[in-house]
């Protein structure tokens, strides 16, 4: 895997100007992403030029709409993994903020990707909007590429089961439950990546520990129960998660709690990335304790299978 230089800014070295550069979201890096990128290495390839991205934090739709709070397919962690698995040499990581949102689509082509990066390629999807009320689009990009010497790629689509490949698209299956056809246009398991918080210990006294993880601003899976694997000191171990507001308990807050088996241990404040895997049971409320234990017995039978 490359090293990547990460910037947060379009300030970059002498070294990275004159690239290859593909602007987006990239949430997810789903297979609609990633045949843009193995599109851009060919182009690498041919023209012996680097190759760079730039993305924004937070994604664009939710800045401009605080309501909006789980969204995300995948965080920043994740996406530079996969930016380097793809041989990226760069990316820049810009703040998405009220100064920023304000530049005018033209000026943004003139002073950023023509000054400051000397773009050589651009690669953006066909729905692509950018500048100030999103009034820049791909039309207004192959007006600029002889001005601003750059040539301008625009990869079809990629469309299974007759529908467009998106982070849309993969986002309402994760709330659906739909783990297997989501997985498939990831081509990975959908992921949790987060910090291993203190609980109320609720899981440990009825015989069943658990560790919560904080789940951040990622998407809001169907609540129940799902069979998942952790990676622990470079092993991956088998067990099951319940994503929800755990209505036995009257908890307010969704909770991701995962079940760890043949696993003791202290987790606190670790990282830990949980791969969902498989969608069990939704959530319901069990009348008493005993319940609720003989239903999580069937679930880890079941997620053993």
């Amino acid at each position: 895997m490359v090293k990547a230089k990460v910037y947060k800014n379009f300030d970059i070295k002498k070294n990275h100007k004159n690239s290859i550069i593909l602007i987006g979201n990239f949430d997810g890096l789903h297979l609609g992403h990633q045949k843009l990128f193995k599109e851009a290495l060919k182009y690498k390839k041919k023209y012996k030029l680097k190759l760079g991205v730039v993305t924004f934090d937070p994604i664009p739709k939710m800045f401009f709409n605080k309501e909006i709070k789980n969204y995300r397919i995948s965080n920043f962690d994740q996406k530079l993994y996969y930016f380097k698995k793809f041989n990226v040499d760069f990316i820049i990581n810009k703040k998405f903020d009220k100064k920023f949102s304000k530049i005018k689509c033209n000026d943004f082509v003139k002073n950023y990707l023509h000054k400051k990066l000397k773009s050589k390629i651009l690669f953006v999807s066909n729905n692509f909007r950018f500048g100030y009320k999103r009034e820049g689009d791909v039309d207004l990009l192959k007006k600029f590429q002889n001005i601003f010497d750059f040539k301008l790629v625009k990869p079809k689509p990629l469309i299974k089961n007759k529908k467009i490949v998106s982070s849309t698209l993969i986002r309402n299956l994760i709330q659906k439950g739909n783990l297997s056809q989501a997985n498939k246009l990831l081509s990975r398991s959908w992921s949790i990546y987060g910090k291993v918080e203190k609980g109320r210990m609720m899981g440990r006294k009825i015989g069943f520990p658990t560790c919560n993880i904080d789940i951040g601003n990622y998407v809001i899976a169907k609540p129940g129960v799902y069979s998942v694997k952790v990676k622990i000191n470079k092993k991956f171990l088998s067990g099951i998660a319940n994503l929800g507001y755990r209505p036995t308990f009257n908890q307010k807050k969704i909770l991701l709690e995962v079940n760890l088996f043949n696993f003791s241990g202290n987790l606190y404040n670790k990282k830990l990335s949980v791969d969902f895997l498989k969608f069990i049971r939704g959530e319901r409320k069990f009348k008493d304790i005993i319940q609720l234990k003989s239903q999580i017995k069937k679930d880890i039978l079941l997620a053993k299978k």
